[in-house]
């Protein structure tokens, strides 16, 4: 990388990672559990509201943050107390796009049945979420965006956009979240030249990051938008 466009990066880093661009975005849910009154929290709101906006964290903004909305409505802001009293909406319609209700259920009890051993799902890697809270089958290839946004969110601790209430996961131990848009940005700065969105592109990306910031680095995730930013300027 040549130090032209490590040093654009870490510009655009520094520059996006500030509340002020993710207003309407779904890390606005678990953050309403960690800025009420006084600055106390129940983890498990925090990490139950996590999961739920993550999960939904596809589309436009607009209607991610609407059906968030809905989500914790339901819950009655609530989501610890929701989940473990164990009385579900479960039905066949439309949550998020093509999330129904009847998922968001699933979810609910396979968080009951965790939290009725554990106070906290920090100590669940990315495979134990994807499979025991979101039901899916073990993929050791794939790229889990929702999942490392997530813990993206819930471990980096400078006290902007992200979260910091997981306090035993290193931040180096951080994976980039990759979906199809940040894969193309990744690539047109040629940060990876893999074709496939899978976990060993996650990875190359990342470690092109780790350059930059060696303790930190899905930092490297406020500089893919803000590159996503500067293109739509530039077009």
């Amino acid at each position: 990388m040549d130090e032209k466009m490590r040093d654009r990066l870490m510009a655009w880093a520094e520059k996006y990672n500030d509340p002020q661009y993710f207003q309407e975005d779904p890390v606005i849910f678990p953050k309403h559990f960690v800025s009420g009154p006084g600055n106390t929290y129940r983890l498990a709101d925090v990490e139950i509201a996590a999961l739920i906006a993550a999960h939904l964290a596809w589309g436009r903004r607009s209607m991610i943050v609407r059906d968030c909305t809905r989500a914790l409505d339901e819950m009655s802001w609530k989501p610890y107390e929701y989940v473990m009293a164990g009385e579900y909406r479960d039905d066949n319609s439309s949550l998020h796009r093509t999330v129904k209700w009847s998922e968001f259920a699933m979810i609910c009890r396979n968080l009951r049945d965790i939290y009725s051993h554990t106070d906290s799902l920090e100590n669940l890697d990315c495979q134990q979420i994807r499979t025991q809270v979101f039901g899916q089958k073990e993929d050791l290839r794939a790229p889990n965006k929702k999942i490392n946004m997530m813990r993206r969110w819930m471990v980096r601790d400078d006290g902007k956009v992200d979260l910091g209430v997981w306090k035993h996961t290193g931040k180096s131990s951080l994976l980039i979240p990759l979906d199809v848009h940040v894969y193309e940005m990744a690539a047109s700065l040629g940060l990876t030249s893999r074709k496939q969105k899978d976990i060993r592109t996650v990875q190359e990306i990342t470690d092109a990051f780790r350059e930059i910031f060696p303790d930190d680095p899905c930092k490297g995730d406020f500089a893919l938008f803000g590159y996503g930013l500067y293109r739509q300027e530039e077009a």
